[in-house]
């Protein structure tokens, strides 16, 4: 405690201690139904007799501040009425009782530890800013004049982006929509948001992959799903496992990322793609594909979306521009059926009042020009070689080690170590040696895994970075 009772001042040094309380109480340092500290205790913090602690404490019992029980120490009181005469609220209670559930600590100490200090990034799962195509940005900004409304957008998102994304999906990944059936979104993370939110209820069971980036989401726990595992295997999930899963417990919904699959890279086979289609059907559980990834194949090789499929519209289709343009434009959309679009976007505009009108204005105009195609054909070279650096290093650097499934597309790489080591363990060693990655039990059930994203490092820096983990894991062992 950095205050100090003012021994020169004429008022009473009990009297100073009640101030200093009472302040603390209203700036929130002391919340409601905190324990304050043992008489004591403060005594010597303070440099002060006891008594003059007790006498302080009565003080603040008689005004109505604390409460003070033998046995139980002195307590905020929780129904605060001083001589401010301000209710204070107990946030801290108010933070933990919350129905919408934080991140994963773990998720967040690596997010804090990237941005506060200079560690190679292989956690972050976005592209370098070398990637992003920052001169065609600029291209665009001083070439074509900005004259759209300011207002409002229409609720499902600019109509000429939508017009735009609809040929888009039909030209890259052979899917037939309408703009009426496309809503804009915050990137995918806020279409996975509105899909949970608006067309589950507590209580209903989904299922997800495993390991999966929707592992890491604590969205399905804050509106109350049940969640069952669908392992994936190098041709991602079986379905006969969904057919299993739904016999036991009705699956109301499957969530999958059929396209080098974050984490493990992997593809889901095209027989598995129409058997969990036919499932779909004859089951009646809708299908949510996210696909940030399947433009990113090396070879320039896109695989039948699940959607491109769907003739019967059981599958929610999620796609964005954050892995494969920019990050920090915002721009994703779901593709379904009409009235689950209008559901969604009502949903949307209650958050928002619908997406902002420049991101959408600029992604447009790129999604729909030549720079499209150049950028797309840039990031998959510049992906693959950043693929070989890790993996290449990985093998000179740890040797037998590692194991890893080498992926064909997209920006992470799935790594099975010894089982026995202590993740947490190695993670703070690597961060001391300025590494970061993503521990595998954030993202899956099983123990002996990590995440290294190689989109986000410049090819040295990849290098380097698996250097300093081998070194971590060196020390450690």
């Amino acid at each position: 405690m950095e205050w100090k009772p003012d021994r020169n001042n004429k008022k009473p040094i009990y009297k100073q201690i009640v101030e200093y309380i009472e302040q603390g109480i209203s700036l929130g340092l002391f919340p409601a139904d905190s324990l304050l500290p043992s008489e004591r205790k403060l005594a010597q913090e303070l440099d002060v007799n006891r008594s003059t602690i007790v006498a302080a404490y009565e003080e603040l019992k008689s005004l109505g501040i604390v409460e003070r029980k033998k046995g139980s120490g002195t307590r905020v009181s929780t129904d605060i009425w001083g001589i401010s005469h301000k209710r204070i609220p107990n946030w801290g209670r108010y933070v933990e009782d919350g129905s919408f559930l934080p991140n994963l600590p773990l998720v967040q100490q690596i997010r804090s530890e990237v941005q506060n200090r200079k560690l190679i990034n292989l956690a972050s799962g976005e592209l370098s800013p070398s990637l992003m195509p920052n001169d065609q940005f600029r291209n665009i900004l001083s070439s074509q004049p900005f004259i759209e409304n300011l207002g409002y957008d229409h609720p499902q998102g600019n109509e000429l982006l939508r017009e735009t994304i609809t040929s888009h999906v039909k030209q890259f990944k052979n899917i037939e929509t309408t703009a009426s059936s496309i809503l804009i979104t915050s990137g995918a993370q806020q279409a996975l948001h509105l899909i949970v939110e608006c067309l589950l209820k507590p209580g209903d069971a989904v299922a997800i992959e495993d390991p999966s980036y929707c592992y890491s989401l604590p969205i399905f726990q804050s509106a109350g799903l049940r969640t069952f595992l669908l392992p994936v295997d190098k041709d991602g999930i079986n379905p006969e496992d969904l057919l299993s899963l739904h016999k036991k417990h009705r699956i109301r919904m499957v969530f999958l990322n059929p396209d080098h699959q974050n984490p493990t890279g992997t593809v889901l086979h095209l027989s598995r793609r129409k058997r969990i289609l036919e499932l779909s059907i004859e089951l009646g559980i809708p299908l949510v594909e996210d696909d940030p990834y399947s433009l990113t194949s090396y070879n320039g090789e896109v695989n039948p979306t699940l959607k491109s499929m769907d003739y019967n519209e059981n599958v929610l289709y999620i796609s964005s521009l954050s892995k494969i343009v920019a990050s920090g434009l915002r721009i994703g959309w779901i593709i379904g059926p009409e009235q689950v679009i209008q559901r969604l976007a009502d949903a949307k505009q209650q958050v928002d009042f619908g997406h902002s009108v420049f991101p959408q204005w600029v992604a447009n105009e790129f999604l729909g020009s030549e720079y499209f195609t150049t950028h797309i054909d840039t990031i998959r070279a510049q992906l693959e070689l950043r693929k070989h650096t890790i993996t290449s290093s990985l093998r000179e650097f740890l040797g037998n080690k590692v194991e890893f499934f080498t992926p064909a597309g997209g920006i992470h790489l799935w790594c099975k170590i010894d089982p026995s080591i202590n993740e947490y363990l190695i993670l703070n060693e690597s961060m001391k040696n300025g590494i970061a990655f993503v521990p595998g039990s954030i993202l899956g059930s099983q123990k002996g895994y990590i995440r290294f994203t190689f989109g986000r490092g410049e090819p040295d820096d990849i290098r380097k970075g698996i250097l300093r983990f081998a070194d971590a894991l060196e020390n450690i062992q």
